[in-house]
């Protein structure tokens, strides 16, 4: 009797075992999954059935820092949700404050902090006291530019003002530019050309006469990319 009392305690054992083995892997491949079915929805441009996936896969772990970060960027670039970018930003950096998207974050943070004030009062994207430094700079690099085409007009010389004529259009024809698709906003299209999406502000300025709402870009215009 005490054999086989033995016996089934063994098989038992055996047959736990394997259980939370089965259970060890079910998890991470109902994770993989999801976070699988996010990456073809957002791909699709269903991006409200993405954040749905996505938050399915959430937990505590730091294996969830990705798709915070994914999470983020659709808030921020796609659904244009401040609020909701800066929280899951927040939360790639508690899971993984050294990551590879780290300054990216820090530097989305910024940004989006100022956005969802001004949004919450009413006000554009860029604050007052911001669009009266850019105004500043502008007027500074007007003087600067000015000075430096009456230093050139003093010099004598057919050939150097020759030259500044190939300069300048050399400098046009290299210019960069981007035609707005469905869903753009600056924040996506700097990621895209500089690798960071704090330099949105520096597109915001160059496109200024074309750009009525930085918010709601128009569908086809060309965007100059300095």
């Amino acid at each position: 009797m005490q054999r086989v009392d033995k016996f089934c305690l063994c098989w038992l054992s055996i047959f736990f075992a394997f259980c939370f083995v089965g259970c060890d892997r079910l998890i991470p491949s109902r994770y993989n999954q999801l976070v699988q079915d996010a990456d073809n929805k957002a791909a699709q441009g269903d991006f409200n059935r993405a954040v749905n996936l996505y938050e399915a896969a959430l937990d505590d772990s730091p294996r969830c820092a990705e798709v915070h970060y994914k999470l983020a960027l659709l808030y921020d670039d796609k659904l244009n949700d401040p609020v909701g970018a800066l929280h899951h930003f927040r939360r790639y950096l508690a899971l993984s404050p050294n990551g590879s998207h780290a300054n990216d974050a820090k530097n989305s943070i910024q940004r989006d902090e100022i956005a969802a004030l001004t949004s919450l009062s009413g006000d554009s994207v860029v604050t007052r006291a911001e669009a009266a430094r850019l105004r500043n700079e502008n007027l500074n690099l007007h003087k600067q530019l000015d000075a430096r085409g009456g230093t050139l007009q003093n010099v004598p010389g057919k050939g150097q003002t020759g030259n500044l004529a190939t300069k300048t259009k050399d400098k046009k024809s290299a210019e960069r530019t981007y035609v707005v698709r469905s869903g753009d906003t600056l924040a996506p299209i700097s990621r895209k050309f500089y690798k960071s999406s704090a330099r949105w502000q520096r597109m915001l300025e160059a496109n200024k006469q074309s750009i009525q709402n930085p918010k709601k870009l128009t569908v086809g215009q060309t965007l100059v990319i300095p």
